[in-house]
């Protein structure tokens, strides 16, 4: 049987969503083998589908660049005799990948959606018009999964659990983390990791009330195209695009936004896309499963309100 590594994300006790969705892809391909570097995190993998949970000591990986945690990685793709190795595909998630393939010289797959048991991915590319498949042919495949590509199944098991300390180089070592703050969070979900985005551009004209009510009727995070968040009316943060984040949520509401290719390619791989523009010739509808022409600061008060009156 194949087995597969996967690094576990999260913080303050909490395993992060993106996890469970790499376990559910690493349960196709084989034996999931949790890879953890914060020991406050075991306790809350015992709801996913995972085989075993390696904890790795030795050193502080909060105090480190990712250096160390590739080197630790590429030390347990040989005890471990590793088929793939899974990590969510955040900025940080990618450098760790990046570094991983070059010292396990191994081939690697960034910002896939999807792979199957035979470790083929599926990307998605060019402003989300073309979809690619794709293998590693030399090493161990290194594989950086995008969040919210796949429903994560459930378990009830309680994984085997064993210590490892790898030997880090003086090397990996040499840049440090001298001090790092958690950026601020509000109520709403986390843009990357939400299954519901609403997102506003150029029409909400600097006003991003009724989206952000809409939003939290829904409980969804609140997203804003490159033009609202260049004009200032919405945090950099939250700007979805080639330049910004990409989302893949179960529904996408865009509000006010023509659907330039730049804001596409970060949002194209949603599973439902509802489009609100008053123009009805805004190429954002050529993408949306649902369209309301309509001008957004009549159709979103409305449509919170129907919701608030469902509840």
């Amino acid at each position: 049987m194949k087995s597969v590594l996967i690094l576990v994300d999260g913080a303050n006790g909490q395993v992060a969503k993106s996890t469970g969705e790499l376990a559910t892809f690493a349960k196709r391909i084989g034996e999931v083998i949790a890879v953890v570097f914060d020991p406050s995190l075991v306790a809350g993998l015992g709801a996913y589908a995972i085989d075993k949970v390696v904890v790795v000591g030795g050193f502080d990986a909060t105090k480190f660049s990712p250096a160390p945690i590739a080197e630790s990685l590429a030390q347990l793709i040989t005890t471990k005799s590793a088929s793939a190795v899974l990590i969510t595909s955040s900025a940080r998630g990618k450098e760790i990948a990046g570094r991983l393939a070059v010292i396990s010289g191994s081939g690697i797959i960034t910002d896939a959606i999807d792979v199957d048991a035979d470790l083929i991915t599926t990307q998605s590319v060019f402003g989300g018009s073309t979809s690619v498949h794709a293998n590693v042919s030399h090493g161990t495949a290194i594989i950086t999964l995008r969040s919210n590509a796949v429903e994560v199944i459930a378990a009830s098991a309680t994984p085997t659990q064993e210590d490892f300390t790898p030997t880090i180089s003086d090397m990996a070592k040499l840049a440090t983390v001298t001090s790092s703050q958690p950026a601020a969070k509000g109520g709403r979900p986390e843009l990357t990791e939400a299954s519901i985005v609403v997102s506003g551009g150029r029409g909400t004209n600097g006003d991003f009330k009724p989206v952000e009510a809409f939003a939290d009727s829904l409980g969804a995070a609140v997203g804003a195209s490159r033009a609202a968040t260049d004009a200032g009316w919405y945090p950099h943060t939250h700007q979805v695009g080639q330049t910004g984040k990409t989302v893949s949520p179960q529904l996408y509401v865009a509000c006010g936004i023509s659907g330039a290719i730049q804001h596409r390619a970060g949002m194209q791989t949603s599973k439902l896309i509802v489009a609100i523009n008053k123009d009805p010739e805004a190429p954002i509808f050529e993408l949306a499963d649902y369209g309301v022409v309509g001008d957004l600061f009549n159709v979103l008060p409305a449509a919170t309100a129907a919701i608030a009156a469902k509840k």
